[in-house]
């Protein structure tokens, strides 16, 4: 099983089998990292230019052998066992859902093997986060949301509910005198 730089375990073996597309592709399967970012690696973005800046994948490759590849989440739902994001605006409660690291980037664009390392990140709640660094619990294990984080989960739900409730000047008055 993979592991982080600090040897914790990741929960998978190989990241790309987690891995959506790429973060910089457009939505004409052009690629944003050349157009936009030229300057930090010119020869890739010559080559992407010489192709009319079409995504590495699209010419018959992988998002992988791209060396700009970057896949990040979007972080609506544990990946591992479902529990879906409730986030209360104003609020500052640490967050059901956590950005879990697969593949971490390098500057030099290159892994211990010699292959390239790419960041990919998916979505996980708070508790299967811990499980996976703290054990050897994998992100394709068939797991239900835990307890506690059903319990968080639905006291944000009615958090969120009560915020949409509406009260007249005169029945909050009432209330509170």
């Amino acid at each position: 099983m993979r592991e982080t730089p600090t040897g914790t375990p990741v929960g998978v073996d190989d990241p790309y089998d987690h891995a959506g597309v790429c973060d910089h592709l457009t939505d004409d399967g052009r690629c944003r990292f050349a157009l936009t970012r030229a300057g930090d690696d010119p020869e890739f973005a010559a080559a992407r230019r010489r192709a009319d800046y079409d995504c590495v994948a699209a010419a018959d490759a992988e998002f992988r052998d791209c060396p700009h590849y970057r896949s990040t989440t979007d972080g609506r739902e544990c990946v591992r066992c479902g529990l879906e994001a409730v986030r209360i605006a104003h609020d500052d409660s640490r967050p059901l859902l956590e950005e879990h690291h697969l593949s971490y980037g390098s500057a030099s664009g290159g892994g211990d093997d010699g292959e390239p390392s790419h960041e990919i990140t998916v979505a996980l709640c708070r508790w299967c986060h811990a499980k996976i660094h703290q054990s050897f619990a994998r992100l394709d294990d068939d797991a239900a949301p835990d307890p506690e984080a059903i319990a968080a989960r639905e006291e944000r739900r009615a958090k969120e509910q009560s915020e949409f409730g509406f009260t007249t000047a005169r029945e909050r008055r009432d209330e509170d005198g």
